[in-house]
């Protein structure tokens, strides 16, 4: 999964129009809880974290519209990263006009939790949007195939255990556990190449 995933420009296009119920549930699906756990890696708590998550969704929605998409100008993840990042900035600052308007001390917030490069959020970014994408594809995948596939691939895969092993625990031969671990490894790669 270390290969860059490109957002499909057909998922980009269908979600022009705010009636594709489809394109916006697999949007949503996927991108809001990227957005809302690097969100809460930032600092925020749950309820804050949802608020910035709804704000980057409406963000989207208002200028999906507008984006002319352009695989050579950027990636969308890109785009959306700078909505996100935009959106905590603003969440950072009304927090601490808040403290300051009272009167109150920030000492001991974390108004500066979020690194000071954009290299370093945009680092932080990438890894947390590569994670999310292999839990989505991963989370469809393991409805498909029968337990002892999602076993042996999983156990050999994320487990890193022998085939060998795997093949005992599970009662299969070692080819049918190489199979079952190519077979996943594939339809994963399918799924995140159509997202």
């Amino acid at each position: 999964m270390s290969e860059s995933h490109v957002t499909r420009p057909s998922l980009l296009v269908r979600m022009r129009d705010a009636r594709d119920q489809w394109a916006w549930g697999e949007f949503v699906e996927i991108y809001s809880p990227l957005v809302y756990g690097f969100a809460r890696k930032q600092g925020l708590q749950d309820a804050d974290a949802v608020d910035v998550t709804q704000e980057v969704l409406r963000s989207v929605a208002r200028s999906i519209g507008r984006l002319d998409y352009d695989a050579e100008r950027g990636s969308f993840r890109g785009w959306l990263f700078t909505i996100v990042r935009n959106e905590l900035h603003d969440w950072f600052a009304k927090q601490r006009s808040a403290w300051i308007g009272r009167g109150d001390s920030p000492n001991g917030l974390q108004f500066d939790a979020m690194p000071d490069s954009d290299n370093a959020l945009s680092e932080i970014w990438e890894r947390e949007h590569e994670q999310r994408l292999f839990a989505w594809a991963a989370e469809r995948v393991r409805l498909e195939v029968q337990e002892s596939t999602w076993n042996a691939f999983w156990k050999t895969t994320v487990e890193n255990q022998s085939g060998k092993a795997v093949a005992a625990e599970l009662g299969l031969s070692v080819a049918a556990v190489y199979l079952a671990k190519s077979r996943v490894m594939a339809r994963l790669k399918e799924l995140v190449n159509e997202a």
